[in-house]
């Protein structure tokens, strides 16, 4: 053999495994005797969260392997952290035990049980309905109902005669054969029909 050969010169072995060493710039496998870089992280387990080794591929697979977050826990203990972990480990209170909340409900009240000025109280959480709010009478129909008698030009306290008498009213006065076959008012109409549609099967007609 030629050891004086340019291609021999040109051969370059890397190190085994074995031989790796860590370069400056990368911490250590923190496993005990290892020189290889501690490329993955893993948990140092309970009671230590956010806190990891830092372990070559070798030793991350080994320590995974065997890993138990819930290692020494008692049954007491672990039934304990599974009720916990129903609620993702937050506290909570029982209904007017916490007291900061107690503190901003209590900001927002006034004399008489009402909402302060700097409390939107508009679904009544905070206080009693005023005389104004308990004296606002409640809609008679529903919003499609209402929005078809609008259609109609009639108000919510228009009986079934009044709707007839109406709905009768205005498909005379657009109908095409009424207007000497003028389809110009056509779109009108329908929307008169169908909320003419809409009130009977509301139950108003």
């Amino acid at each position: 053999m030629n050891f004086n050969s340019r291609l021999f010169d040109r051969i370059r072995i890397g190190p085994s495994e074995a031989e790796e060493v860590v370069q400056s710039d990368a911490s250590r496998c923190d496993h005990p005797g290892c020189a290889r870089a501690g490329e993955f992280r893993a948990p140092k387990g309970r009671g230590r969260e956010g806190q990891f080794f830092q372990f070559c591929l070798e030793h991350v697979k080994a320590y995974n392997a065997t890993y138990n977050y819930f290692s020494g826990m008692n049954d007491e203990a672990l039934a304990a952290y599974q009720k916990q972990e129903e609620i993702g480990h937050r506290p909570t209170w029982k209904l007017g035990v916490n007291s900061k909340a107690a503190r901003m409900a209590q900001r927002g009240r006034v004399a008489g049980g009402q909402a302060g000025p700097d409390v939107q109280d508009g679904f009544n959480i905070f206080g009693a309905r005023t005389e104004q709010q308990a004296a606002k009478p409640e809609p008679r129909h529903n919003v499609l109902a209402r929005k078809a008698l609008d259609t109609l030009g009639l108000d919510e306290n228009a009986d079934s005669v009044a709707i007839k008498a109406r709905y009768k009213e205005l498909v005379k006065r657009f109908h095409p054969d009424a207007n000497g076959g003028d389809r110009s008012r056509e779109g009108t109409l329908q929307e008169i029909l169908k909320a003419y549609q809409q009130l009977k099967s509301s139950g108003l007609v």
